[in-house]
């Protein structure tokens, strides 16, 4: 037993090649940027004021700040789901944080572009 967390994870399996497991951890980091970047974008846009119709602004400005939280929360059970993956040496899990995120900014777009008609 590992003194590392999350035990399920760590305990699982063997121990991987550690370029795999810097590699996980640097994907991981590119999300939390990605999240990073949606939160600064929604307290920009609220700051901004931009557009003018506040309630599309304040959808969007809330979508953001929300958006950024939940890819943050994913982005750490898709490192943990790869990193136990690699352990147990099965296929890697599915990626649907990449379609979630995908279909955040659509409806981002779809709303600033609603709000600049």
């Amino acid at each position: 037993m590992t003194e590392r967390r999350p035990h399920w994870v760590y305990d699982a399996g063997q121990e991987p090649d550690p370029r795999y497991t810097l590699a996980n951890e640097r994907t991981f980091l590119a999300w939390v940027r990605t999240a990073l970047a949606m939160l600064a974008g929604g307290v920009a846009l609220h700051a901004l004021g931009l557009p003018g119709t506040t309630w599309v602004r304040n959808i969007l400005a809330i979508t953001l700040v929300l958006s950024g939280a939940v890819f943050t929360v994913f982005a750490m059970v898709r490192w943990a789901r790869v990193e136990r993956a690699m352990r147990l040496q099965t296929p890697l899990p599915a990626f649907n944080l990449g379609f979630l995120l995908t279909g955040a900014v659509i409806v981002g777009a779809v709303l600033l572009a609603f709000s600049f008609a």
